[in-house]
């Protein structure tokens, strides 16, 4: 994509369908006037009175108790500088976004027109009782340091300032595991630290923390070594700044242990890293271009310990995994403030994360056959999904035993059960499975890629590194198309109509009636349809010409399955064809099967079905649960629809008794565990969480998919193609971009995996 094009999407993506990136949403019924009398006049008044009688009241009766304001004056945005508050609006919608989608704290972000301290922070005050915590964010050294240290002292709710602080939780716990496999220890380590903003002095501050001697520190800012003798310096930079004249930075770094980068690209050479102590330690943070290339850096030195800001590289110091988690923990004990004492438990329980066993889910999207702490590995993943029951009780703890829990909490284990529901309509799912798209992408042949929203798919994937793709359709309006995207990529496009692919239509059609001949495939027949795009799609998968194949959006189902189930051969071992659509629910993904392909599935059948989809879900890193519903109750009926679900249950409890599944039974029971337990408890889901569902019969999986996609707006991944030899997917007709694009995703890692299989069997 050219500038024009990324500039134009990202404008659409702020703008459409409505502007901006959050909103307000109701928390109580309003249907009726009853419900709106209540909302507002005369009910309201009840619980004002209330509050007017215990202020502390308004965490019972308001939204201030999960409400955090992300507060900037725009004086120091992103990488863009003084732009002013309105211009820095966008980036405060999206720190609102992350806090939601990590945390699942609401926000309102808060642009204030001044550039005065004792302005803002009146203006903080001012507003400061409709929050439950201050997030303060993109503000200019050295007022943010005056700005924050007057809002902690004057209100009794917790303030942070992420872009300080945030940086310096992560990189300490980095730093605390590093000198660990360093054999270091922090009170005699020599430390050079490169940038002297605000984060780069609360980094330091709280590596002195940690026992890192400050004399033992040489800082530097653009114009070299900080020095007593500078008058510019700001009394934060003083306590770090040395007696005597310059040190070059190339001196600086002799012997030295650690190098932390918090300034800009490519001002540590490989000289200069060679030159470093044994087991050097390199957190290189500047944003996009690190101090060092982590590749250039590995590959000088085996021995080096390196951290970036980057996500496509090992050990990423991310701010997203400490501030919603935090803020989490403060807002559920009603800290008075975020103290120095929180902030070292998060970075204690971040450091102690990293050297618990990896959850398959986390390995998964990665890639990665089992992470464990190392080298490449000495903070946890932003996808991990231990992070917001880790780190905000180990917060809320420590708000308690310092002091300034307003709200202490009792039920630890009652808690963290509260924070996993948190997390369950977050699409995190989407996002692993397109990362770990990303490690291995794949050739995808897009096979009606003449169509516009067919192509917009396709140029995501190719610019977000998911795959490869191959633009199978009419040549001249996939390029009028792509003039129309700015998609100008040099990517292979094939008419398969076209005279150019006489021989590859040959080729495909001998290859076709060699292997089908005996199953009614005539030459004749064989050569017609090597012209249409999906039969000439498959073929390309099946002769190793692409990976995998995404198709299905201008088509109905039925005729577009036909080729694919003609042409590819069932996956070994594999005694049926079905699909299972991954839905994102409140409760987390489900996946739900079969959706699209076995209309009335025997007994063995079902077997069979349940059996692909629970390898299904491990394939993403879940664990199945899995219910086969019904519209009866272990054995509640006798009908022969019940009795095959009944039939299969037993069979897999006899032949798979550690699979966690059970039925015939109820979808609501299924999903109730409350009412599952009162009335089932005999059940194997009893006091489980159902995350699998298989249909007895493809009307019902099917209508009940589309059901939670269109009236719940459940995001839906699929139909996922399972028991296929070959990884062809098949999108609904009229698919969305977004569902195209996470198809895609499914193809590629379906390829990985198969690959992987095929790399076993050859050893």
């Amino acid at each position: 994509m050219n500038k024009e094009s990324k500039r134009r999407e990202a404008l659409l993506y702020h703008a459409e369908p409505t502007p901006g990136k959050i909103q307000v949403v109701p928390t109580k019924k309003y249907a009726t006037q009853r419900d709106l009398s209540l909302a507002y006049s005369p009910g309201v008044a009840e619980p004002c009175l209330e509050i007017a009688a215990n202020v502390e009241d308004v965490y019972k009766y308001t939204a201030k108790g999960n409400l955090v304001a992300v507060i900037s004056n725009g004086t120091a945005v992103l990488g863009l500088g003084d732009i002013g508050p309105e211009a820095g609006k966008p980036v405060m919608e999206g720190k609102g976004l992350l806090f939601k989608i990590f945390s699942d704290i609401d926000v309102f972000d808060i642009e204030v027109d001044t550039k005065n301290v004792e302005e803002f922070i009146q203006t903080v005050k001012n507003i400061a009782p409709t929050f439950g915590g201050i997030n303060l964010e993109d503000i200019k050294a050295p007022e943010s340091f005056e700005i924050e240290r007057r809002l902690v002292e004057e209100l009794d709710i917790p303030v942070m300032h992420d872009d300080q602080h945030g940086t310096a939780i992560i990189s300490s716990a980095a730093l605390i595991n590093a000198l660990e496999l360093a054999g270091k220890k922090a009170e005699e380590v020599k430390m050079v630290v490169s940038g002297a903003g605000s984060a780069a002095i609360a980094c330091t501050d709280l590596y002195v923390s940690l026992g890192v001697k400050v004399e033992n520190i040489l800082m530097y800012n653009s114009k070299g070594l900080l020095t007593k003798d500078n008058p510019a310096l700001s009394e934060l930079q003083l306590k770090y700044a040395v007696n005597g004249g310059q040190i070059a930075l190339a001196d600086a770094v002799k012997d030295a242990d650690v190098f932390i980068g918090l300034s800009s690209g490519n001002i540590l050479s490989p000289e200069m890293l060679l030159s470093m102590a044994k087991s050097p330690i390199v957190f290189a943070m500047a944003n996009p271009n690190p101090e060092i290339d982590y590749n250039l850096a590995v590959e000088t030195r085996k021995d080096v310990i390196m951290a970036t800001g980057r996500s496509d590289f090992p050990n990423q110091v991310n701010n997203v995994l400490g501030f919603p988690y935090i803020f989490r923990g403060a807002l559920d004990v009603r800290a008075k403030k975020i103290n120095e004492e929180m902030k070292m438990a998060a970075v204690k329980a971040l450091a102690i994360l990293a050297k618990e066993p990896v959850p398959e889910q986390v390995n998964v999207a990665y890639g990665a056959t089992k992470l464990g702490f190392g080298q490449e590995y000495i903070i946890p993943k932003p996808f991990d999904p231990r992070l917001i029951t880790v780190v905000a009780p180990a917060v809320a703890k420590a708000a308690m035993e310092s002091g300034v829990a307003k709200n202490p909490i009792t039920d630890w284990a009652a808690y963290e059960d509260v924070l996993r529901e948190r997390m369950g309509n977050d699409n995190k799912m989407v996002r692993l499975i397109t990362n770990r798209a990303k490690l291995n992408p794949k050739r995808i042949v897009f096979a009606e890629a003449d169509h516009l929203n067919v192509l917009k798919a396709a140029q995501i994937v190719y610019e977000d590194g998911i795959g490869f793709p191959i633009l199978l359709g009419n040549r001249e309006i996939i390029l009028e198309l792509k003039a129309e995207l700015g998609f100008d990529a040099e990517l292979e496009i094939i008419d398969p109509k076209d005279e150019q692919e006489n021989e590859r239509r040959s080729r495909f059609a001998a290859s076709l009636w060699e292997t089908r001949g005996r199953r009614g495939v005539s030459k004749l027949d064989a050569e017609k349809f090597m012209r249409e795009r999906n039969y000439f799609a498959a073929m390309m998968v099946n002769e190793g010409e692409a990976d995998a194949v995404v198709t299905g959006h201008s088509r109905s189902y039925p005729s577009v399955v036909k080729p694919m189930l003609q042409l590819i051969e069932k996956a070994s071992g594999a005694s049926l064809i079905a699909t299972a659509n991954m839905m994102m629910t409140t409760r987390g993904p489900m996946f739900l099967s079969d959706t699209a392909i076995n209309i009335d599935p025997s007994s063995e059948d079902l077997v069979n079905i349940a059996l692909m989809t629970a390898k299904t879900a491990k394939m993403f890193g879940i664990e199945p649960v899995i219910a086969m519903v019904s519209y009866s109750n272990f054995g509640s009926s006798t009908h022969q629809n019940a009795a095959k679900v009944r039939d299969a249950v037993a069979y897999l409890h006899k032949n798979h008794p550690d699979m966690v599944v059970d039925g015939e039974i109820q979808a609501d029971f299924a999903l109730n565990s409350e009412l599952l337990q009162e009335k089932f408890p005999f059940s194997k889901l009893a006091g489980k969480k159902v995350n699998t569902l298989v249909f007895p019969n493809l009307e019902s999986a099917n209508i009940t998919y589309k059901l939670m996609k269109e009236l719940n707006k459940s995001a839906s991944i699929g139909p996922i193609m399972m028991g296929m030899g070959k990884p062809v997917h098949i999108v609904q007709l009229g698919a969305s971009v977004e569902e195209m694009v996470n198809m895609a995703a499914i193809a590629v890692i379906d390829a990985q995996e198969k690959e992987i299989k095929k790399n076993k069997l050859a050893q």
